[in-house]
């Protein structure tokens, strides 16, 4: 079984709901408050670069482990379950509804599930994801935990990348696989 963690405790709650405000302002922020909404994302996100931007809405768990590089452009309706580190690197584009999930759960039920105080827990589990530079990821593609996309390499839209990209490939489908060199 991989390591797991549970998702509410004391110190990880005030992570979300410092999240879920921050994520509100943002949301709700008008597309010529660009000051202020760089300067909430500085205050969300672990790492945000100069050029960096998230067209609302946005959504993540905790924000902190999301680090972008300089240039990112993160489309709308992005969601990132960031248990662990997401890194974007620079230059990257992310279509609109792309999917970023650092952050899943054990397979098997009884991994998964615990009793506590008489009411069902959930363990969760986590690894990084790495997004190497000038990669673009077409709309509604998902990302799992884990997975590492090498600089210059393009995700068809509409793709589950379940496994490692190499840098400079077209990778497209379910599950993605590469269909050339680029």
């Amino acid at each position: 079984m991989t390591d797991t963690f549970d998702t509410r405790t004391d110190q990880i709650m005030a992570r979300h709901t410092k999240a879920r405000r921050l994520l509100k302002a943002y949301n709700a922020s008008d597309a010529e408050e660009r000051d202020a909404r760089t300067q909430i994302l500085s205050a969300l996100l672990g790492t945000c670069r100069p050029g960096a931007w998230i067209e609302p809405p946005f959504f993540c768990d905790y924000g902190d482990n999301i680090h972008l590089d300089a240039g990112v452009f993160i489309n709308f309706n992005c969601t990132m379950l960031d248990g662990d580190q997401i890194h974007i690197g620079e230059g990257t584009l992310l279509g609109p509804s792309v999917q970023i999930y650092a952050t899943t759960h054990p397979i098997q039920a009884e991994d998964r599930i615990y009793t506590q105080d008489g009411l069902p827990k959930y363990r969760t589990s986590a690894q990084p994801v790495t997004i190497g530079k000038h990669v673009w990821v077409g709309g509604g593609a998902i990302i799992l935990p884990g997975v590492e996309i090498g600089d210059g390499t393009t995700v068809g839209a509409g793709s589950i990348v379940t496994q490692s990209l190499p840098a400079r490939v077209f990778a497209a489908g379910n599950p993605c696989r590469i269909v050339r060199q680029l």
